[in-house]
């Protein structure tokens, strides 16, 4: 006698069917419903029952609650898993598969914010210093993550860093260039971490930099308000009138040609006393690279009456007494601004004055000059065959800087260029 084919279900019987147990649709093959009875109610669901064609053993696929899934797509649905089994494929493998990839998926997601934090954790030994992190991370907070921060970082699009961007751009030009700088430099470690693929979105060579116009064109060059050489005694004066481990600082910053932060974090450790040469170390040099500074005879003068009061490793200690710490860097440029007559320039001014005075007043090559001030070499293959810092010619520079800031201009004096022997 022959199997007697199942009835095709009703939407009534889906709704009020009450017997426990699988209850075949006889016009889909494999698709039954499920009723099952609880203390208080009755569940009906969906079951797609099937022979899988990889292991050929019986298997259930469960296609959700009656109530969210009618009849007629529950047939729609079981058509499609009946057809993949016929065509060889197990349909709950291929569903177990898709929410592994899925879960996968979610571990590896991760907020531009979250980035940014694991970013600069791995990339923390880059930073010259401690400042140089923090402005890292408040640039990026400020401007970035308020768009970015709560995304997932493959979700970030060329046109969200183009929100981020466009409003600083023209007001802002150099914060928004190392903001896009900075951008791209997290996203290509999301990149290198497996977290986005593709292309950087914060890439100005790609379509970001069609967006926003060139940065050289619109950025203004500022420079730092720069003292006139001629003033130098006169400042240097009113230094040594006033007084003090700021104006100290400010006297053997004019002295060296030095920016703050290297004065201002100078270390005991760094000065030789009998070569007369204070050597900076490469992580505190803004081109990463060890400079000999020579001393004055005013700048060990400085030195001297500093170390009868040291309180710490550092030169020029901090203001509050707070141990192992330097001055502010901040603290030079308050000082010049109270100054009167010198309130409208800038300690890294200073370097410009020495400069100026060392390109009008001496015959010292634009090499030895260039060198005192640690420039980079713009040129590389110049750059390759440099090796000496000309240390025995500087020793003569800032002598001769020195005697400069020591003495009175005359009124109406001519200076005459001349040929230093070198």
């Amino acid at each position: 006698m022959g199997r007697i084919a199942a009835k095709a279900l009703t939407a009534k019987q889906v709704q009020t069917e009450t017997r426990a147990g699988y209850h075949a649709d006889g016009l889909c093959a494999g698709l039954n419903l499920q009723v099952t009875p609880l203390r208080e109610r009755i569940t009906r669901s969906w079951v797609f029952r099937y022979t899988s064609p990889t292991t050929r053993k019986r298997r259930e696929l469960g296609l959700g609650s009656t109530l969210t899934r009618k009849l007629a797509d529950a047939r729609s649905l079981g058509a499609e898993l009946r057809l993949k089994v016929l065509n060889g494929i197990d349909p709950k493998d291929e569903r177990d598969k898709a929410r592994a990839l899925a879960i996968s998926a979610r571990a590896q997601q991760i907020t531009f914010d979250e980035a940014i934090t694991q970013c600069m954790a791995a990339k923390s030994s880059e930073w010259k210093n401690l400042k140089h992190g923090q402005q890292w991370q408040n640039t990026l907070t400020t401007y970035a993550s308020p768009l970015l921060g709560k995304l997932s970082v493959d979700l970030i699009t060329t046109e969200l860093v183009y929100k981020v961007l466009q409003p600083i751009w023209h007001t802002k030009t150099e914060t928004a260039t190392r903001v896009r700088q900075r951008i791209e430099t997290v996203l290509d470690w999301c990149k290198a971490r497996g977290y986005c693929q593709g292309e950087n979105p914060a890439r100005l060579k790609g379509a970001l930099g069609q967006l926003l116009p060139k940065s050289q064109k619109i950025k203004k060059v500022e420079h730092h308000p720069a003292l006139p050489y001629q003033r130098a005694n006169e400042f240097v004066m009113a230094l040594r009138k006033q007084g003090g481990l700021t104006a100290l600082a400010l006297e053997f910053m004019t002295l060296t040609a030095c920016r703050t932060g290297e004065v201002a974090a100078a270390r005991w450790n760094e000065v030789d006393f009998v070569t007369k040469v204070w050597t900076i170390p490469a992580e505190r040099m803004k081109a990463g690279r060890e400079h000999r500074v020579p001393l004055c005879t005013r700048a060990i003068e400085i030195l001297g009456l500093l170390k009868a009061k040291a309180q710490n490793d550092f030169v020029f200690p901090s203001h509050s007494g707070e141990k192992d710490t330097h001055m502010s860097l901040g603290s030079c440029l308050v000082a010049m601004k109270r100054m009167t007559g010198f309130d409208g320039y800038t300690p890294h001014g200073l370097r410009s004055t020495f400069r100026d005075w060392a390109a009008e007043t001496t015959g010292f090559a634009n090499e030895t000059l260039e060198l005192a001030l640690a420039h980079t070499i713009a040129n590389k293959a110049e750059a390759a065959y440099r090796r000496q810092d000309q240390l025995e010619k500087r020793v003569k520079l800032m002598q001769r800087w020195q005697e400069y800031v020591d003495t009175v201009p005359k009124v109406g004096n001519v200076v005459l260029l001349q040929k230093e022997v070198t």
